[in-house]
């Protein structure tokens, strides 16, 4: 949550920084603001709603200096306006801080600063750390100590940029974190600041992963890392992989549709170089043997891929797996052992709830494991080892390419699991994952126009029931995800057979409801009944299938084909045209479809 820029270098700060923070809007768009420190001291503006909004109040030529900080918000403490906008300032207007997290034990140290005089002026949680630093400051200690000493009274989480002057060293950065992602981008006489790397890629692709507990000060001197505690730390400098041209939309209307359609090519490389013959290769380090349990840990759309993943890890690789949302399972006091693989699945790396589950995890000694697509995130600095999905840039909220890349690594892991514990390799299914981008880009070639008229049929609805069975029960979760998150139509997603458990109640000739029916020789003739006995109560059906048998023909208002492949892998086909009906008509009603309200990309904040 929340986007952070700062930079110190040669060039003008205001106009480089605003339009890097452009690239994290996707982060919170709740806000926006900018300070800039120069001869006359810190220049701010901040303004409610998206940055665009900032820029066109900013006259660049009145706003001179080389080092500032940025920000853009997604509200927690305190409603989005002006006021409540970062940067906050401390009472003397000399120090700007930038803050992405959560202090927890905010309103006992605010409570002290209004008694010793501090005029504290937002609602937020953030603005107290201006005001602690400010307070030791003024004690006589330079600002990177008064950061540290600020920082060690807080109880959080923060990736916190300080913008100030310090009298022994003169105009300066300070960065630090603790849950919240930080990185530095190293260029040629510059310094750029930033959340993810979407915002600095446009400077240099040199860049250090800030870990937690580390400050960092920025300056034309360069870049000194430490501790909080004062140890003295090096990082290495990384290399960012990916191009700017991968972060564009090209000639995509929004990220969205641009992310869907990359899907072939996004799974394409998600195999690369993983598929030799019947057996994954996987850089694993983990002890199968040992191994009794696994637990899936993640949240939102990594979850549904989790609970695919415990369907195929358990048929592939016959090892009991749990798939828990990290939010709870992070304070349910979990039992754990040695003997058990938590593997952590996160698009961005950052998740708060599923790096605070992976460290409980790690406290009891529990082999751990990650399925990331962000090099260089917590989760994946932290992990005994991991699988990196190689999707490219993911900028829509509303995820779709990490969805379908997520569901590849489960199923090569589940092959690798079966392969380690000594069981018969499964050829089949390693030819049918080879033959899967072809079979994504089969499918969009030529569904875009169906979908739409969809779409047009639907996009006026109040409610939809998604329902599907086995593997397809999460792809009936996640496609009412999706519909609810950029089209704020009220979706619910049900294993078929628990319709009759309550759902069907709310089924009248209104209400459309979407069958993932593919073929299936467990299901597919159950999956029929449920069909028949909405049918019945006067339901509209929407049905993906891969056959256009005459019952299932009969029984669809709409009917949407798809390519066939193995039930296993069926989720990764099945998913596409659900991800392509919320889009479709999340655009017909005219939204934000990149920014939906009250979402962020990336929740880093519990």
């Amino acid at each position: 949550m929340c986007g952070i820029v700062g930079y110190v270098g040669e060039k003008q700060a205001a106009p480089l920084i605003i339009e890097a923070l452009k690239k994290l809007e996707y982060r919170g768009y709740d806000s926006s603001g900018i300070s800039v420190l120069n001869s006359e001291g810190i220049f701010t503006a901040k303004k409610k709603g998206r940055i665009q909004e900032l820029e066109s109040m900013l006259d660049y030529s009145k706003i001179e200096g080389t080092l500032g900080i940025a920000h853009t918000r997604w509200a927690t403490h305190g409603i989005p306006d002006e006021i409540n906008a970062h940067p906050h300032l401390d009472c003397s207007g000399k120090i700007a801080i930038v803050h992405n997290g959560i202090i927890e034990n905010y309103a006992s140290l605010k409570e002290v600063l209004i008694s010793e005089g501090h005029r504290i002026v937002s609602q937020t949680d953030s603005e107290i750390i201006a005001h602690l630093i400010e307070k030791f400051q003024k004690q006589g200690n330079p600002l990177e100590h008064s950061v540290k000493k600020a920082l060690s009274l807080v109880e959080g989480t923060f990736g916190l940029a300080v913008l100030g002057t310090d009298k022994f060293g003169g105009p300066r950065i300070i960065a630090a974190k603790k849950g919240a992602s930080l990185i530095i981008g190293i260029g040629n006489n510059e310094i750029i600041l930033a959340s993810d790397a979407t915002a600095i890629i446009n400077h240099t692709r040199k860049v250090i992963y800030l870990n937690d507990d580390e400050v960092a000060v920025l300056s034309k001197d360069g870049c000194f890392i430490t501790k909080i505690n004062g140890e003295r730390v090096k990082n290495q400098i990384q290399e960012i992989k990916w191009s700017l041209e991968e972060i564009e939309k090209k000639n995509f209307k929004h990220f969205m549709l641009k992310e869907i359609m990359e899907q072939p090519e996004a799974v394409q490389n998600a195999l690369r170089g993983r598929i030799n013959g019947a057996v994954p290769k996987l850089s694993l380090k983990i002890d199968v043997n040992k191994t009794k349990r696994i637990i899936l840990t993640a949240c939102g759309t990594s979850w549904h891929s989790a609970l695919i993943g415990k369907y195929l890890i358990e048929k592939i690789a016959q090892i009991p797996v749990e798939a828990d949302y990290a939010s709870e399972f992070r304070y349910r006091d979990p039992l754990i052992s040695e003997t058990d693989l938590v593997m952590a699945i996160s698009q961005s790396g950052e998740t708060a709830d599923t790096l605070a589950a992976l460290r409980q995890a790690k406290s009891k000694n529990a082999q751990t494991a990650g399925i990331v697509n962000v090099v260089g995130s917590t989760i994946a600095r932290e992990v005994d080892s991991g699988i990196f999905l190689h999707a490219g840039p993911e900028i829509g909220v509303a995820s779709t390419k990490a969805f379908t890349t997520q569901v590849v690594a489960l199923a090569l892991f589940a092959l690798f699991l079966r392969h380690e514990k000594g069981i018969k390799d499964s050829p089949e299914l390693m030819r049918e994952l080879s033959m899967i981008p072809s079979k994504i880009k089969e499918f969009l070639t030529s569904a875009e126009g169906q979908i739409g008229g969809i779409a047009k049929e639907f996009y006026s609805s109040k409610n939809f029931l998604y329902l599907g069975r086995g593997v397809n029960f999460p792809v009936a979760l996640e496609g009412a995800l999706k519909l609810k998150e950029i089209s704020y139509i009220h979706a619910e997603g049900y294993p078929a057979a628990e319709m009759k458990h309550g759902p069907i109640a709310l089924v009248d000739d209104e209400m459309p409801v979407v069958f993932v029916a593919t073929q299936s020789a467990s299901t597919f003739d159950k999956i029929t009944s449920n069909m028949q006995e909405i049918k019945a109560r006067g339901g509209r059906i929407i049905t993906i299938t891969d056959e256009e048998n005459s019952s299932i023909k009969s029984l669809s208002n709409f009917l949407v084909l798809v390519p066939k492949t193995i039930e296993e892998l069926s989720p990764i086909i099945n998913v596409l045209p659900l991800q392509l009906l919320a889009y479709k008509i999340a655009d017909l009603k005219g939204l934000s479809i990149d920014k939906p309200r009250n979402l962020a990309k990336s929740v880093t904040v519990e």
